[in-house]
Parts: C-alpha cells; structure tokens; sequence
C-alpha cells in the first residue's frame, strides 16, 4: 500500500520543497538597505529622471482590435485537432471543416466592413 503512494509522497516533497528553499534563499540573502531613500526610490532610465507617470488614455479601438485577435485566435486554434483527424473524418469531416472555415470568413468579412480593422 505504501509503495503505490511513495512516488507521490516524493513528487508532493519536491513540490513544497522548491518553492520553500527560494523563499528562504530571498530572505537570506537579501541586501537591500533598510531605510527607504527617496533618490533610489525615484524612477529613472540612462539616468534621466521620467518624473510622474503620465496616463494617457487608449481609445477603443485598441481594445477592440486584441478582442478580435483573441477571438479568430481561439478560432484557429480550433482549426488544429479538426486538422489532425481529417483524414479519418473523410468527407464528412471535410465539409465541416469548409462550414467552420466559411463561419470564420464571413465573421471576417463582417468586422472588415463594419471598420473594426481600421485606425483612425
């Protein structure tokens, strides 16, 4: 009974073990000073001081343009295992695989003609 847990008990070490090691090697051997400066606390870059942050705002096009990328990503992504097992379906597999792939174009063709690619 043992026996069959015992490759598990050493994975479930492993895995406490590991992460529990780095978290003390940080403390351990953690340098930094223990008062706060405000000269190291100020952001710079090839030492020029950027001062505060500036927000600026996106406008939505940007959302929506990743939205997009997302959703025929996923898509593609679901082009894949249809893809490997083609050969099996024969040809009612290929049907459904010229069906998706015209759903996809006609989404395409849609968001193309609603302006959703373009940058103004």
């Amino acid at each position: 009974m043992l026996t069959s847990w015992f490759s598990f008990l050493i994975y479930a070490l492993l895995a406490l073990a590991i992460p529990l090691s780095m978290v003390a090697a940080s403390f351990a051997l953690a340098t930094r000073p223990k008062r706060r400066i405000r000269a190291r606390t100020v952001p710079f870059e090839s030492g020029v001081s950027k001062g505060p942050p500036n927000q600026k705002r996106f406008t939505i096009s940007f959302y929506l343009t990743a939205m997009l990328f997302i959703v025929f990503d996923i898509e593609v992504v679901f082009l894949y295992p249809l893809a490997v097992i083609l050969h099996q379906l024969a040809w009612f597999g290929f049907v459904e695989f010229l069906f998706f792939l015209v759903i996809l174009a006609v989404a395409y063709v849609y968001i193309w003609r609603k302006g959703a690619l373009e940058w103004h």
